[in-house]
């Protein structure tokens, strides 16, 4: 355990490292600020549903710049090779690289909760919806992540890596807009896969079993694709 904690550190420095990672901070947070001001003047009530959903679709363009480097800079570089033969499993190289991400992520989720203090302090919102909004978004980004740990195990080219993620996750999240052309079984099947139904449940106050075996079972299929991905001499 302590080996992964300590290459999640090293990818979290190297994350602050690159001007690339305060830009993107920068960005998005500013970003986030005029939705969150314009979604509250407009709909004039103390709930964050709207900016949940803002802050989904904004992630599907971020999280495909944090991640694309993960193992393809790796391979571009050479270091793959240092990485494999360190005293490291391949789990906890995984492992490490996804909690790195994670952390800079939990970090820029953890900066919006400002947005709560805000109409705490002007009305009288329900704060268990916005706590199970909160989980449902940080579930779906870590989910991101863990698509964009697969696909930059794929590639040494990060920007082939980055389009692969935003081919994957734009996929997911539309997905829901295809259910008009299918019925029955079909139907439900493309609703359960499509990320926007299960994080509507979370902005609502509703946190279900589903929801969260949804999330929790496309994090963990990702990450043992993604070791299965380095093991293979294919994509090297």
């Amino acid at each position: 355990m302590s080996k992964i904690i300590a290459l999640a550190k090293k990818e979290l420095r190297s994350s602050f490292s690159s001007p690339i990672a305060y830009i993107i901070l920068i960005a998005m947070l500013s970003l986030f600020n005029i939705f969150f001001f314009m979604i509250i003047d407009q709909n004039r009530e103390a709930s964050l549903r709207d900016v949940f959903q803002v802050m989904e679709f904004m992630f599907i363009f971020l999280i495909p710049l944090l991640t694309m480097r993960l193992f393809s800079e790796e391979k571009s570089s050479g270091t793959i090779e240092f990485l494999m033969t360190a005293p490291l499993s391949n789990t906890m190289i995984v492992l490490g690289k996804y909690f790195g991400v994670l952390t800079f992520f939990s970090l820029l989720i953890l900066v919006t909760t400002i947005y709560y203090a805000i109409i705490e302090y002007f009305s009288d919102p329900d704060p268990m919806s916005i706590l199970s909004g909160y989980v449902g978004i940080w579930l779906e980004g870590a989910f991101f992540i863990a698509i964009g740990l697969l696909t930059s195990s794929w590639t040494r080219n990060q920007i082939i890596a980055a389009l692969m993620s935003y081919f994957i996750l734009f996929l997911l999240y539309f997905l829901s807009n295809f259910t008009q052309y299918f019925t029955g079984n079909f139907e439900s099947i493309i609703l359960q896969l499509s990320t926007r139904t299960h994080l509507e449940n979370f902005s609502i106050g509703i946190i279900t079993p589903a929801d969260i075996v949804y999330y929790l079972s496309g994090i963990i299929l990702c990450l043992v694709l993604t070791r299965l991905s380095i093991e293979n001499r294919l994509w090297q």
